[in-house]
């Protein structure tokens, strides 16, 4: 896998970015995730698979709920969208509750099923 760091990134944030791409993942500068949600929500608000009016979650919840879904820490999720891990765990409580799911399993099961993240194999 690979790590994208802006060249002004702090300095504190590359040894986050060399954890990462040793696990085998990607790693983004947080201004780059924040720039890609943003599009990403451009893009969904102009004909694409946009969530479903009933949609329980609020766009933030669903981010952070992808994130989850694809196996990211509570602090790697603070670190890439700029938040408190409390925050983040506060976020996923909420998600857990709205869903009526228990555990973190659960979790990515909905997302699967609702597009969120693609099931492997």
């Amino acid at each position: 896998m690979a790590g994208y760091v802006l060249k002004d990134a702090y300095a504190d944030e590359l040894p986050m970015l060399l954890r990462t791409v040793m696990r085998g993942e990607t790693y983004l500068s947080p201004a780059i995730s924040r720039k890609l949600v943003d599009t990403l929500r451009t893009r969904l608000g102009r004909g694409g698979a946009a969530p479903a009016a009933t949609d329980p979650l609020t766009p933030r919840q669903r981010v952070i709920l992808q994130l989850v879904a694809e196996g990211k820490s509570t602090k790697e999720i603070a670190h890439l969208l700029g938040l408190s891990g409390k925050t983040v765990e506060t976020h996923r409580a909420q998600i857990m509750d709205r869903l009526e799911i228990r555990d973190v399993a659960g979790l990515v099961r909905y997302a699967i099923r609702v597009g969120l993240v693609r099931g492997e194999g």
